[in-house]
């Protein structure tokens, strides 16, 4: 987190109005299934249209919206007679593929008052964590937007089961921020910002703007969301922030009710800095829109190598491997504690890498052949974590 210049200046707050906000052109806007419906499931209609005069706005400005949207699950309770948000996965994927349906024809026929047409985007994670797939998504937003279209983006719940699923929209909505290369992304809630702490409990204050990691310590996040209904909470939403700035893309976290205020760049809610420099896209999605496939552990020196000297990772430095992949998969690496420091594109399945550790890629070369004087993992395709 930090600050980007644009081609106008520094994306800060200026005054009243923050500029990033103002001077974005393409912008993600994720709203939670709180903010959507009633406690007891079922679409708010009012709220949704409030929702979509706001965006309507934006596409009327000349102004591209890409909208993630949760609540499928949510809409589908009431009108199967659920009193609350089902524990069960089948149960999750009947609602669903109820409320899905209710949930688009609504925006539908919010935004077709506005002569503007929908688009429904669903997507599970195997489509921004593969490239094949995720090419496809980005050409399916790029056509929707190019053809004045308003992308809905939600997670395909009717299919996603609990292993390729993202568990809350929040990290969707940063991972679609990023793959359509959006200048800005907006967090819609229940909670009007980012406390220090709970904020019905005396003491805790609203947090403006978030320029670097530092400004988080002894931030309590908390958990959940309050209402029942959806799956994400504050954790959820600091983290997709920083999966955006880090990005490059700068975030407003507010209150759905302050969507309009928020998306004309008032002083609303907290804004997020996006870091200086814009990663290389690939390491990006390394890092945060794939899923290791296995773990290689590395002993002290191979952990100094990757990290501190920023070296490919070789046979020498790993002690075990775990999990089940082949070669180009992510993997995590981890150090002699179990914890992550990097993931790469492996080099060898899971099946080659026993035999070979422990030793150089000289003596492997010598008595297996030149294909194995290879790196494990190379430098170009690792990412620290």
């Amino acid at each position: 987190m930090g600050t980007r210049r644009g081609p106008s200046g520094p994306t800060t707050q200026n005054g009243r109005v923050r500029e990033a906000v103002t001077q974005a052109r393409r912008i993600v806007v994720k709203i939670g299934s709180s903010s959507l419906t009633t406690a007891t499931g079922g679409l708010d209609e009012a709220r949704v249209d409030t929702l979509v005069d706001a965006l309507a706005a934006l596409a009327a400005a000349g102004r591209e919206v890409v909208l993630v949207s949760s609540g499928a699950i949510a809409a589908g309770l009431a009108p199967l007679g659920l009193p609350r948000r089902p524990r069960d996965l089948a149960t999750q994927q009947a609602a669903a593929s109820v409320g899905q349906g209710l949930l688009i024809g609504r925006y539908a026929a919010g935004f077709a008052r506005h002569r503007l047409t929908v688009g429904q985007v669903l997507l599970t994670v195997d489509d921004v964590t593969r490239r094949a797939h995720y090419r496809n998504a980005y050409r399916t937003l790029r056509k929707l937007l190019d053809l004045r279209a308003v992308p809905i983006v939600n997670e395909n719940d009717t299919v996603a089961t609990e292993e390729i699923r993202f568990g809350d929209n929040d990290r969707l909505a940063a991972l679609v921020a990023a793959l359509v290369d959006a200048d800005l992304l907006v967090l819609l809630s229940d909670v009007d910002a980012l406390w220090t702490g709970n904020p019905t409990r005396p003491g805790s204050t609203r947090i403006t703007e978030v320029r670097a990691e530092a400004d988080l310590a002894g931030v309590d996040i908390g958990g959940a969301g309050r209402s029942g209904v959806g799956t994400g909470g504050m954790v959820t939403k600091v983290e997709a922030a920083r999966i955006a700035t880090g990005f490059g893309i700068p975030v407003v976290l507010t209150a759905a009710p302050l969507a309009g205020e928020a998306l004309t760049g008032g002083p609303v809610g907290t804004f997020f800095h996006p870091a200086r420099r814009r990663p290389a896209a690939r390491l990006f999605w390394l890092a945060h829109a794939t899923a290791p496939r296995g773990r290689l552990h590395l002993d002290p020196g191979a952990v100094q190598a990757v990290v501190g000297r920023r070296k490919s990772l070789l046979p020498a430095g790993i002690t075990a491997v775990d999990g089940t992949f082949t070669a180009g998969d992510p993997v995590d690496l981890v150090d002699v504690d179990g914890a992550s420091v990097a993931r790469g594109l492996v080099n060898y399945d899971a099946v080659e890498l026993p035999g070979l550790l422990g030793r150089s890629t000289g003596e492997l070369a010598a008595a297996l052949g030149p294909a194995y004087e290879r790196e494990v993992v190379h430098r170009d395709d690792l990412v620290l974590l």
